[in-house]
């Protein structure tokens, strides 16, 4: 078989080939990338599967047991060794709550946040920014918890997922920081919002109660 008379020219055929040889390469690489992402996906799931059967465990033992930090332990794990694992915010999520019910509330800030990073756009991302807020308010630190539950609701409606329990978190602690007038107006708005909330009765008798405390 003879080349055709392009290919007889070394000066032409050889930016045919290294384009070719490029093309080659760049599949190669990109394929390559792709198994590599997929399997480290894979592995990262399994290993994240192998740490929820610990926080089961943990879960029914007492907040001191061996197995809450073993538990622990294997979450921190999956999160440094698959930082790019689909899943990390549900790790990061479940860490947080293992670490605040050990009243360890800087870690389990930094576990909620990482969540609430990995999860932008999820309801994962409300439930971690509540988390947030409790461990605020666990240490006392009762501006900073209104500013984690306002960013839970910020945007939202009523209806939203999450909406009603952020304002009752936020109103919460605006009381324990001693701006009982800022949860009365929190606590009025939701009744507004929604009159026949099946916690309405809660609301009015928090009003009342808040109320009566100012005119002491």
């Amino acid at each position: 078989m003879r080349l055709p008379s392009w290919a007889a020219d070394e000066s032409r055929l050889r930016p045919v080939l290294l384009a070719l040889g490029v093309v080659v390469l760049v599949g190669l690489v990109g394929g390559g990338a792709w198994w590599w992402h997929r399997s480290q996906e894979s592995r990262g799931l399994a290993a994240l599967a192998d740490a929820n059967m610990l926080v089961q465990q943990a879960e029914a033992a007492p907040p001191t047991s061996p197995a809450r930090d073993a538990a622990i332990k294997a979450l921190e794990g999956v999160i440094a060794q698959y930082p790019r694992l689909s899943a990390v915010g549900q790790a990061a999520y479940e860490l947080g709550n293992l670490q605040y019910a050990a009243g360890r509330y800087g870690p389990a800030r930094g576990a909620f946040e990482l969540a609430v990073a990995k999860d932008s756009a999820g309801s994962l991302q409300g439930l971690a920014g509540l988390g947030v807020g409790y461990t605020w308010e666990a240490e006392k630190k009762y501006d900073n918890a209104i500013k984690a539950y306002e960013q839970v609701s910020k945007g939202k409606s009523p209806k939203t997922f999450l909406y009603e329990e952020a304002l009752m978190a936020q109103a919460r602690a605006q009381a324990e920081a001693g701006k009982g007038q800022a949860a009365v107006e929190i606590y009025q708005r939701l009744l507004r919002e929604s009159p026949e909330s099946p916690q309405a009765s809660d609301l009015r008798g928090r009003i009342a109660s808040l109320q009566g405390r100012s005119s002491q």
